[in-house]
């Protein structure tokens, strides 16, 4: 009969009640939405100022929609990572506290992988118009690459090496 690991003195993990564990992880999330929520506010609001430049004009229409596409994308990230401010403020005080903090993880996730999204077009649209070669694709796709290596591939890898069964 195997012994559990409480029992043998092989405690793993926190002593936290559920209500501890969501207050920790609440702070946990909002540090980590700060760090994004500074990189889309700065890429989106350079965005908004695009269209009122002379040489918005002289775009082609595909660079324009591109455009438009990437002020939607980031207009979409800034949401999906200011709304766990919300959804905070909107449940405090509700008991409800470890079920917020699920659903602000669930929307910090999909706010980065908005802002995957934005920084591909941002970076798609700028690379066309500066350089008009046919390598921006390949160079593209080399970062976007870089950019699930650093975001989801090594935490994933991580999260798998080191979690414990």
């Amino acid at each position: 009969m195997a012994v559990p690991e409480e029992a043998a003195g092989r405690r793993r993990g926190r002593d936290e009640s559920e209500e501890e564990r969501a207050d920790r992880r609440w702070v946990e999330l909002i540090q980590e939405v700060r760090v994004a929520q500074t990189g889309v506010q700065i890429l989106f609001g350079f965005l908004l100022t695009v269209v009122f430049q002379p040489k918005y004009e002289h775009l082609s229409h595909t660079d324009q929609v591109i455009y438009v596409v990437t002020v939607v994308l980031g207009a979409a990230a800034t949401g999906a990572l200011i709304g766990p401010v919300s959804l905070h403020r909107l449940v405090s005080g509700r008991r409800v506290k470890p079920e917020a903090v699920r659903w602000a993880s669930r929307l910090t996730f999909v706010g980065l992988l908005l802002l995957l999204a934005t920084m591909t077009s941002a970076l798609l649209l700028i690379l066309r118009v500066a350089t008009h070669g046919g390598f921006v694709p390949w160079l593209v796709a080399m970062v976007v690459a870089w950019y699930l290596l650093c975001w989801f591939a090594l935490p994933l890898w991580a999260r798998h090496r080191h979690t414990s069964r």
